[in-house]
């Protein structure tokens, strides 16, 4: 048996797009209370009867929410411009070396809009 695994993580930060058209609303300093999503997929193991720990999530989080949570992203290396899509790479690029059965990525940054990546 196959499953997915999804858990959500939140953190609140500020941003600002510098690449937009002058006198876009988001070339202004504004904050979101971001909600991110990591998904995990793969066979559920026989004897444990489930596919993954969840802890092995909250420890990968952990210190990228250390570095974005009540941040300024577009001082963190490589959030130079923070839209949610580079917001998701950079998010699967540090999660993923250490969280191999990663399948998806979601970045919501208001409760209308989403990012989802899942990697190249």
């Amino acid at each position: 048996m196959n499953v997915r695994l999804v858990h959500e993580f939140r953190f609140e930060a500020a941003h600002r797009l510098p690449r937009v058209p002058a006198g876009h609303k988001c070339a202004r300093l504004h904050g979101h209370s971001f909600r991110v999503e990591l998904a995990v997929a793969g066979p559920v193991d026989e004897q444990t009867g489930w596919l993954f720990d969840f802890q092995h999530l909250y420890d990968a989080w952990r210190p990228l929410h250390d570095k974005l949570d009540h941040n300024y992203l577009n001082e963190v290396e490589g959030l130079e411009n923070p839209t949610s899509e580079v917001l998701a790479r950079w998010i699967w690029d540090r999660i993923k070396p250490t969280l191999s059965p990663l399948v998806r990525i979601t970045v919501c940054e208001t409760c209308e809009s989403r990012c989802e990546y899942e990697g190249t």
